[in-house]
């Protein structure tokens, strides 16, 4: 039976989801996290989901009927260690909702029950929330990609952008780990027998630098980096760590054909590169059209404008664009400070974007060609 969309009960939903913390590492928590999404769920939705689990990680998906139309996806891990709630607490003051998760995204995911809970028909529906989406996924993209496979559409429960715009593209994001390898000497006695791999470091850091296209929005980013193991030696391995950001698949290629063209300068020195892409842009051609359902569904509903925006940051809707479904990201919380102790959420927002939400979910599921 239907439930119709009632603020308070999503404000219920999201403080008990909230005050259950579920740190990505602590495999535990976010078993303990899954066994109230899925209670929570069921006393929702009237049926219990199928329980996923893939190396300790839980996952938990809800498919009404045997055609998937729509694919809802949500996490319920966060970035915050336990012990967070001792410190930020769930709170409400002003209208604006606190504590850990709450952004990013644990609005979004009550947002995505209760809109579920709300339809009369649920037939080609699926909810499905996995456990370690902010660690990059590495064991629910299988999953996610299996999921969505065919669908008309995939709606992602992430927190908005800025003012509320809904996220029409997001950069794709390979990671690297490059390895230098050089001779140790003494640094005193005779270094000019070594291969200094601080010095090869520096040449691929300024190489590596050199690969982004500022004009094209490509990053690629040097952060993490090591070498040496006394002062006195001259270094004979060396670690890197690379961020690249691109918003185009081809963007995307080019930069991993450079990273894997990479040589070294100095005579006797070594490279290897590890790693690659990790999620494929949602690139905007694959949203225009759920944007513009979007924007005529705000229209009908008497909501505010809503528009659209191109991010940096990935989500699980890289994956589900990255196989050809039609993507729409950014449906959840309005609010800000993803990641940061500042994070809230705009509580006037949330019962009006869970209300776009269903509808989203009805057009999509009962009109084929919306999505076309």
């Amino acid at each position: 039976m239907a439930k119709s969309i009632q603020l308070d009960g999503i404000l219920q939903t999201i403080k008990e989801l909230v005050e259950c913390e579920s740190p990505s590492a602590d495999l535990a928590a976010v078993a303990r996290s899954a066994d109230l999404v899925a209670e929570l769920g069921e006393n929702l939705l009237g049926v219990a989901p199928e329980r996923i689990v893939v190396n300790g990680v839980n996952h938990l998906k809800w498919q009404f009927g045997a055609e998937r139309k729509v694919v809802v996806l949500a996490h319920h891990d966060t970035v915050w260690p336990t012990g967070t709630l001792e410190r930020l607490p769930y709170a409400i003051q002003d209208g604006v909702m606190t504590g850990p998760g709450c952004f990013d995204m644990k609005t979004g995911l009550a947002m995505a029950m209760h809109a579920i809970a709300s339809l009369e028909n649920r037939d080609g529906v699926t909810l499905l929330v996995t456990g370690d989406e902010e660690v990059g996924s590495p064991n629910s993209r299988a999953l996610i990609e299996e999921t969505a496979a065919g669908a008309r559409a995939a709606l992602v429960l992430e927190a908005s952008a800025d003012g509320g715009a809904i996220k029409v593209e997001r950069k794709g994001v390979s990671l690297y780990d490059v390895t230098l390898t050089g001779v140790s000497a003494h640094a005193g006695l005779e270094p000019e027998k070594g291969v200094n791999t601080s010095i090869e470091l520096a040449h691929q850091v300024l190489a590596i630098t050199a690969i982004a296209n500022a004009e094209l929005g490509t990053t690629v980013t040097p952060t993490k980096a090591h070498s040496g193991v006394t002062s006195n030696t001259v270094p004979a391995e060396a670690q890197l760590r690379v961020d690249v950001r691109a918003r185009t698949a081809a963007e995307q290629q080019r930069v991993d054909a450079a990273m894997r063209a990479l040589t070294p300068v100095l005579p006797g020195a070594g490279i290897s590169i590890a790693g690659g892409p990790n999620r494929p842009p949602l690139e905007r051609a694959g949203s225009t059209e759920l944007f513009a359902l979007a924007t005529s569904v705000v229209a009908k509903l008497g909501l505010d404008p809503i528009e659209g925006v191109a991010v940096g940051g990935a989500s699980d809707g890289n994956y589900t664009a990255g196989i050809g479904v039609p993507t729409l990201d950014g449906l959840g919380a309005v609010g800000g400070g993803a990641h940061a102790e500042s994070e809230h959420v705009i509580v006037a927002e949330i019962e009006p974007r869970t209300q776009l939400l269903k509808q989203l979910i009805v057009e999509l599921a009962e009109h084929p060609e919306v999505a076309a």
